[in-house]
């Protein structure tokens, strides 16, 4: 993708950068905002940009218990087959929206005390 506003193209100055333009110009985005965004810039990515984004933000731990959970999961359950195959990319796919909400959200510079 030739886009350097590209999401797996930025590095942390950049990114901060974005944020700093984002709460300039656009109101807080809520999470089902935040998810239609995401769904959204991975629906134009080409196999080897998500695989890219996939290595670059997913620990391979996290892959394979994805993997492995799905399946036990499915486990003497009446799930379609084809259901079955999608159920790791589901939870990836949550997985990703996790990590983007956590890397999104602003921290206070002053804690609260009670």
């Amino acid at each position: 993708m030739d886009d350097p506003r590209h999401p797996i193209r930025f590095t942390p100055e950049e990114i901060e950068s974005l944020e700093e333009e984002r709460d300039e110009a656009d109101p807080e985005l809520t999470r089902e905002e935040l998810a239609w965004e995401l769904v959204e810039v991975l629906d134009e990515l080409t196999a080897e940009e998500l695989s890219e984004l996939v290595a670059k933000n997913v620990p391979r731990e996290a892959h394979e218990f994805f993997t492995h959970y799905a399946r036990e999961f499915c486990e003497g359950l009446p799930i379609d087959k084809t259901i079955r195959g999608r159920l790791p990319n589901l939870m990836l796919l949550g997985y990703l929206l996790r990590v983007l909400e956590e890397r999104l959200i602003v921290v206070p510079e002053e804690s609260f005390d009670a």
